[in-house]
């Protein structure tokens, strides 16, 4: 699992502007089962994504992607982990530790 913590880089207006591509893009990675959840930082400097897969390269890939990113309004931290322990409702997503 992934935690993607965006960070505007550019004034949140310009960020505003590009909303509508970057919210279509989170929709196709919910519809793919990638993301399970996102939401806005507060204060408002950003946003965090949790992402499901094995393959951080392609994680990486995906967020690289995000209008955000492209258009230079944010930079990605991509933090990779283990859950090991979830709520009953995420349970398919529960992981194994490495050994």
């Amino acid at each position: 699992m992934f935690v993607l913590e965006l960070t505007y880089t550019a004034p949140v207006e310009r960020a505003d502007a590009l909303m509508d591509a970057h919210l279509a893009w989170l929709n196709a990675w919910y519809e793919e089962g990638v993301f399970i959840a996102s939401g806005r930082k507060n204060p408002r400097d950003g946003g965090v994504v949790l992402a499901v897969g094995d393959d951080r390269a392609r994680i990486e890939e995906i967020a690289a992607a995000d209008p955000f990113a492209v258009e230079g309004v944010c930079s990605y931290r991509i933090t990779e982990f283990i859950a090991t322990k979830t709520a009953p409702g995420l349970g398919a997503y529960r992981q194994q530790p490495l050994s």
